[in-house]
């Protein structure tokens, strides 16, 4: 069976799921603008052929060379789990012939107005929103949406260049900040707790299924550099909140008319117990989540993706055994990391907890937290009780500071 993947060396945990589709049998055609030489070896011994393309992101390039580099075969899969890649992806389908989900179906994951659309058509809450190419078009917006409100990229993935505003002297500001910006969505502020819905699909029909909690919410850890940003895994899916959460993400899979493959969704819960869709991308959620749902179940998702995509199932019915929090650290000050303080002692505490420890080393130069939530590393922990697994996780956002200088 070939399949084309895109991307297969990045974002670095692509290089996983290259290995999950030649675990289940696949023979592996990457795409990407590395230089074959300079991919880990262990990549290369997972992919049975690798075209280098000049620009990734130059659709009707790629899409040329692809088709001329794979005449004469019969190409199964293509397959992009990088958010950039996933239109790629489907016009790669289409062109060659493939099976999977239509051009029409993936920008309804791309387009945040689209998407929203196609929600609400489905009888289900999303915030009011306007897409707007001109500065006019934003301020007609806010004005009909009213304050507070969020602008962001209409096609982003994460809080990247996503602002919320207060107020009219906050929008002149913001307007200034998104001015490179082609197209953005003007949307209504929804205040609640924010949690994510991940799953694998399998025709439409998630097979398996996850949801995490974001502490604080994405937009107020990437406003503020002092915290340190927390994600929980949630153990007990049954809860009511929680039960809530992923009927209404079931839902919104069947409204997007989701194909085979993995979906992460944002959703919020109001004070008055209201769940609100925020947006959903047809591809697994960054910053290490799988690796979270991987620890919370002691399974590998990475290829039970590829066997999903691959043979229409997957092989996975090991219990949630753990609640499992990523922390993502920031250091104090510029320059080099220089200690870290108050890890020794957490350690001592509830090192027995901890599955993961990629905190930066003294001597690494810090990172510009703004454009990576990875930061200066992280731990991931996990306990199979919810509310201690969050005791310790704030722990370790409050107790373990890194400086640098």
């Amino acid at each position: 069976m070939n399949v084309i993947f895109l991307a297969p060396n990045y974002p670095s945990e692509m290089q996983h799921y290259t290995r999950g589709l030649a675990e289940v049998g696949a023979r592996v055609l990457g795409v990407g603008e590395a230089p074959l030489e300079s991919l880990p070896e262990s990549l290369k011994g997972h992919m049975a052929s690798y075209l280098q393309v000049p620009r990734l992101l130059d659709e009707d390039d790629v899409i040329a060379r692809v088709e001329q580099w794979t005449r004469g075969h019969t190409i199964a899969r293509v397959e992009g789990l990088w958010e950039p890649v996933v239109i790629l992806a489907a016009r790669l389908r289409e062109r060659l012939g493939v099976a999977g989900m239509s051009l029409h179906t993936v920008r309804g994951f791309r387009d945040k107005q689209l998407m929203k659309e196609r929600v609400a058509a489905a009888g289900l809450r999303v915030p009011h929103s306007a897409k707007c190419g001109t500065e006019a078009q934003v301020r007609a917006a806010a004005e009909a949406c009213g304050f507070p409100l969020i602008v962001k990229p209409i096609d982003g993935a994460g809080s990247a260049d996503t602002y919320r505003v207060d107020s009219a002297e906050e929008l002149d500001r913001v307007i200034n900040a998104v001015r490179h910006i082609r197209v953005v969505s003007v949307e209504e502020f929804v205040d609640g707790e924010e949690f994510t819905y991940d799953a694998i699909c399998v025709d439409g029909k998630p097979v398996y299924e996850n949801v995490a909690q974001y502490l604080p919410r994405p937009l107020i850890a990437r406003s503020n550099e002092w915290i340190s940003p927390v994600i929980i895994t949630i153990r007990d899916l049954k809860q009511a909140p929680i039960a809530e959460g992923i009927a209404f993400g079931r839902k919104v899979v069947r409204a997007l008319n989701m194909g085979t493959g993995f979906v992460h969704m944002e959703w919020y819960r109001t004070a008055s117990g209201e769940v609100v869709f925020g947006e959903i991308g047809c591809r697994p959620g960054g910053a290490h989540l799988v690796d979270q749902m991987n620890f919370t179940s002691d399974v590998d998702l990475f290829r039970e993706w590829a066997r999903a995509v691959c043979h229409r199932r997957i092989m996975t019915s090991t219990p949630r055994a753990y609640n499992v929090a990523i922390i993502f650290k920031r250091a104090q000050g510029q320059g080099r990391i220089s200690r870290i303080d108050g890890l020794e002692a957490f350690g001592s505490r509830y090192g027995k907890y901890v599955v993961a420890d990629t905190l930066s080393a003294v001597g690494t130069p810090r990172r510009n937290w703004k454009n990576t939530l990875l930061s200066d590393g992280f731990l991931i922990l996990r306990h199979p009780e919810f509310a201690e697994a969050k005791r310790i996780a704030e722990a370790a956002a409050t107790q373990i500071t890194l400086y640098a200088e």
